[in-house]
């Protein structure tokens, strides 16, 4: 008699979507060094983005390739801000978004229309930023990429 195995899934969906709720995403183009982006922010917005331990670990074509990631978490408030590296060695995070340097990340606080468009008015300003745009959440495919 055969034996049978029972393959177990682990179901991610919940967990990325209680993740994503409320946040707002920004996509940037600024081809420079994460460290280097995060000290223009810090100095022309006032924030104090610092390296996260935590690195994004993905397995493509069995290598491993470690995605940088970025935090500022506001003193009087909840308004977590992530900054991701989107590319490492020729891999992307988001393959979806493969023309993005950086992706931007405010979660667990609401963001006002107005105050997204004054960071991305802000980010403008910084002289290796190419493009800065907002993305609707809806339309990144590989959500699970950017949950830590």
């Amino acid at each position: 008699m055969a034996e049978r195995t029972t393959k177990l899934v682990l179901d991610n969906s919940l967990i990325t979507e209680a993740f994503f709720e409320g946040t707002r995403l920004l996509g940037i183009v600024a081809p420079i060094r994460g460290y280097q982006f995060c000290w223009h922010l810090n100095n022309s917005i006032g924030l104090d983005f610092r390296i996260n331990e935590l690195e994004i670990k993905r397995i493509y074509k069995k290598r491993q390739y470690s995605f940088a990631v970025y935090e500022y978490k506001e003193p009087t408030g909840s308004l977590e801000h992530y900054i991701y590296n989107n590319k490492f060695d020729g891999e992307f995070l988001l393959p979806e978004f493969k023309h993005l340097d950086f992706l931007w990340l405010m979660r667990e606080d609401e963001v006002s229309d107005a105050s997204i468009q004054q960071t991305i008015q802000i980010i403008r300003t910084i002289p290796p930023v190419q493009l800065v745009a907002e993305l609707p959440v809806e339309q990144v495919k590989n959500k699970e990429n950017l949950v830590f």
